[in-house]
């Protein structure tokens, strides 16, 4: 059966985004390599942080290196459910982004509870809580895992930079599945799962090496991870080298930080078994924009069945014989390639 619930009931509108206040150092959508463009009206180009030491000033006295300046998250044109996407990406950029004094737990929780959220959910950031006396985040891309009536799953991959003992400063990242339900007058956070991409491979499969050198294949740090770990099927990555040969893609998430099951069922999703990958942006064209022209995405989704996939969503249903193709609303904002092996 294809990677997805029965679609849901109508639901009303949703109410009226009101942008808080950003925080210093919070962030925004980027994508998912340098020289990449995209239709987002929140999308920047984020400096390469060097990892090394802080540079030394005159008398000898280390001057740290600045973090890298990131934008907030802003949901573009097209989406179905905005505020429940802004909810998500909010909590994100409040737990992964702190300046002198904001390091650990409780300051964690503090800014959580500043968004009307309960602050228990800093206890399941996981690896956004690093230990670190600064940090600041950039969200890659908000994309839904699962929506209902009344319930969702956001991923949210998103790198961060955090400031080492030495003054210099160190990338990182991970990927969150953020679980909502609809309350009044926002939608609440009800649960954080971070990505668990195990430990890298002793010795990296050729394929997955061949990804992540792939410039034309844009990754974010979950997803790295995924491939390192050795954890990712041979048809996946196969299937990511053809599409490489004719388009530019952006990966939102392959096997870490995606729902264990399809989003409302029992059924396990293709994803934790490292077969599947879902892609949120073809040639710098975001999926779930209605200026994306069709063609295009329709043309990655029929690339990616020709490329072995038995299981293809995106925001349109195509023509096809048994389930190879499907659409939903889960599926308006990317295209979901799934391998039985």
């Amino acid at each position: 059966m294809p990677d997805t619930p029965p679609p849901p009931p109508p639901r009303p509108g949703p109410p009226p985004l009101r942008r808080r206040t950003v925080l210093l150092g919070t962030a925004g959508a980027i994508l998912g390599a340098a020289g990449c463009t995209s239709t987002s009206p929140s999308a920047t180009t984020s400096p390469t942080p060097n990892s090394a030491a802080g540079t030394t000033a005159t008398g000898g006295t280390p001057t740290p290196q600045p973090l890298p300046a990131t934008t907030p998250w802003l949901p573009g044109p097209g989406e179905v459910e905005p505020d429940v996407k802004l909810r998500a990406v909010e909590l994100v950029e409040a737990l992964g982004a702190w300046g002198p004094g904001g390091e650990g737990l409780g300051p964690a929780r503090a800014r959580v509870a500043a968004l009307g959220l309960d602050p228990a959910l800093a206890d399941q950031a996981g690896p956004l809580l690093p230990s670190a006396p600064e940090a600041a985040v950039q969200v890659v891309v908000a994309q839904y895992g699962g929506l209902l009536a009344d319930s969702a799953s956001v991923m949210v991959p998103c790198r961060q930079w955090t400031r080492a003992a030495d003054g210099g400063v160190a990338p990182g990242g991970t990927t969150l599945d953020v679980r909502l339900s609809r309350a009044q007058p926002r939608w609440t956070v009800t649960a954080l799962q971070p990505a668990q991409p195990g430990a890298a491979a002793a010795v990296l499969p050729a394929a997955a090496a061949r990804v992540l050198a792939e410039p034309r294949i844009q990754l974010p740090p979950a997803a790295v991870a995924d491939l390192q770990s050795g954890s990712v099927h041979q048809s996946v990555l196969e299937a990511m080298l053809t599409l490489a040969r004719d388009y530019t893609f952006a990966v939102t998430v392959v096997r870490s930080g995606h729902p264990i099951d399809v989003y409302g069922t029992d059924r396990p999703s293709d994803h934790p078994p490292g077969r599947a990958f879902d892609v949120w942006q073809i040639d710098g064209r975001m999926v779930v924009d209605p200026a994306t022209p069709h063609d295009l995405v329709d043309g990655f989704m029929r690339a990616a069945a020709a490329a072995g996939s038995y299981n293809v969503g995106g925001p349109r249903q195509l023509p096809t014989v048994g389930n190879q193709f499907f659409s939903d609303v889960t599926h308006r904002d990317h295209v979901h390639v799934g391998f039985r092996s």
